[in-house]
């Protein structure tokens, strides 16, 4: 009943600069938190940053300050403005949310399907 939709990946230069959403739908009644997630080629999944519902966010320290998470509640949507982009960034990148379906009273994680970036010249 519930997912999660990314958009926004592609092939950018380095410096260049990619937008990545994530939208959730379906059958929702709260979502506690959602982030973005990577996997680069040979390596582990990491946790990117995360978006909390009071607004604070958290991001791993490759990316402090050239990425930004932002969520628009509205339109349960997240977002990941990647700026400076660099080849090691490469990855694909999975939404994550931990979302309260209408039919339970806890936390249920959901992913998306991943979304390719590729830093390269």
């Amino acid at each position: 009943q519930v997912q999660l939709v990314e958009s926004g990946g592609g092939l950018v230069q380095p410096g260049g600069s990619l937008r990545l959403s994530c939208a959730a739908s379906g059958s929702i009644f709260s979502i506690n938190v959602m982030g973005w997630y990577r996997q680069a080629p040979g390596k582990q999944r990491e946790l990117v940053a995360t978006a909390f519902n009071g607004g604070g966010t958290h991001y791993v320290e490759s990316v402090k300050g050239r990425f930004t998470i932002s969520r628009d509640t509205l339109k349960n949507t997240v977002y990941l403005q990647m700026n400076s982009l660099k080849p090691e960034d490469t990855a694909v990148y999975s939404c994550h949310a931990n979302i309260v379906p209408r039919s339970e009273y806890y936390g249920v994680d959901f992913w998306g399907k991943g979304t390719l970036v590729t830093v390269s010249s």
